[in-house]
């Protein structure tokens, strides 16, 4: 049988192939995450039909002869050229800018994908859409994550409670003025917390005498303190203000200034806090996730785990925009976005497909005609042989 007939059957196994990796980039051109497959062909065995001959006395070398017997499909490969960003102004949607993937569990499995479109299931874990768990380190109520521990569902509920403190520490800034008028009175007031969150109204009094000058007076809850204000010539206090009160360790008066004519002073920092539902989230660069709470604070909620591996074109596609790792790929190393070749994170946008329509649609063409070229390979043999056959008559 002729060896062109076969060749041609190859041709058209080859370019199919071509055209069903082409059609499936076309197919997925607004598929988030995507990555568009290439096809690499390269041709079979050859036959030898002469040998190559090494030079002689009298005679030169003479090359080989060889017949090549079709082609074939080396490989689809696929290419792992970021997709551009599309801004989606929604809080669960998030992209990986760089490399890496997003570390996700389905059915006991971990697997990676670079489709950021998540979403909370009824108990408040990120999931993707066909529902596999995202991976990361959620924080305790302090907002501490364990980096070192295990990975684990990233759980966002939106009952998750900031734990009240106590207020330890306040602090008072500003200038008492030096040329303040004899009984110049000057209230100032913060408002602090018990440990269980219970807000209370710290007050201050400053009165000016110009027999002694300025003096304090704090008062929370009936519990009191006293004491005066000493200030040097260039307008600096002397000693050290600070006083305890009503379970307060110390309330810092020390940046207390006394200059003329400017009258500053003011209540502005206590350490303490109220306890707080979680109201909404941000995602930072390095993929943690900071919550913003009702009692006004933000605090870490949880922590993006992102996934890296050698060699990327080796992984093994697992439908539903995932993929799992490889001999040739490599283990994945798990860490934080933006440290070891890891990219970093975006938040309110998604990493659109990389597939490029006019290439794909000049692929297009190129597996048509390659094909049409295959069958035209196979109809020029059968007139060969029905030609042969045709001798006998």
């Amino acid at each position: 049988m002729l060896r062109s007939l076969f060749s041609g059957i190859s041709s058209l196994r080859s370019h199919q192939t071509m055209l069903d990796v082409t059609g499936n980039n076309i197919a997925n051109v607004n598929t988030t995450g995507f990555k568009a497959g290439r096809t690499q062909f390269q041709d079979t065995l050859s036959q030898m039909i002469e040998a190559g001959g090494a030079p002689q006395a009298g005679n030169g070398g003479t090359n080989p002869a060889q017949v090549g017997l079709g082609v074939q499909v080396a490989g689809i490969t696929n290419d792992y050229t970021p997709g551009a960003a599309q801004q989606t102004g929604r809080a669960l949607d998030m992209m990986i800018s760089g490399d890496g993937f997003f570390v996700v569990q389905l059915g006991g499995e971990q697997l990676y994908t670079r489709a950021g479109a998540f979403s909370l299931d009824g108990n408040g874990q990120l999931v993707t859409a066909e529902g596999a768990f995202v991976q990361g380190w959620t924080a305790d109520v302090g907002g501490n994550v364990d980096l070192n521990g295990p990975l684990g569902n990233v759980t966002l509920p939106i009952a998750s409670i900031m734990g009240a403190q106590a207020t330890t520490t306040a602090t008072f800034t500003g200038n008492l003025p030096a040329d303040a008028e004899d009984g110049t009175v000057l209230e100032r007031t913060i408002e602090v917390h018990d440990a269980d969150g219970t807000a209370r109204e710290l007050k201050v009094t400053f009165t000016h005498s110009d027999a002694d000058g300025w003096s304090y007076s704090a008062d929370l809850d009936g519990a009191t303190s006293t004491g005066s204000l000493s200030f040097g010539a260039d307008g600096l206090l002397t000693g050290d203000p600070s006083f305890a009160i009503g379970g307060i360790d110390s309330v810092d008066l020390s940046q207390l200034t006394g200059f003329a004519g400017l009258t500053t002073v003011e209540a502005t920092s206590q350490n303490g806090q109220a306890a707080g539902t979680l109201q909404s989230f941000s995602l930072n660069p390095d993929g943690t996730l900071i919550g913003s709470f009702s009692n006004g604070l933000k605090q870490t909620v949880a922590q993006l785990a992102v996934g890296n591996v050698a060699n990327t074109a080796g992984m093994e596609k697992a439908g539903s925009s995932l993929l799992r790792t490889s001999v040739n790929s490599g283990e994945a190393q798990i860490g934080i976005a933006g440290t070891g070749g890891r990219g970093t994170l975006a938040g309110n946008s998604l990493e659109m497909s990389n597939v490029d329509l006019s290439q794909e649609f000049t692929n297009l063409i190129i597996a048509q005609r390659g094909f049409q070229a295959g069958s035209r390979i196979i109809t020029t043999s059968d007139e060969l042989l029905q030609e042969l056959v045709n001798l006998k008559r």
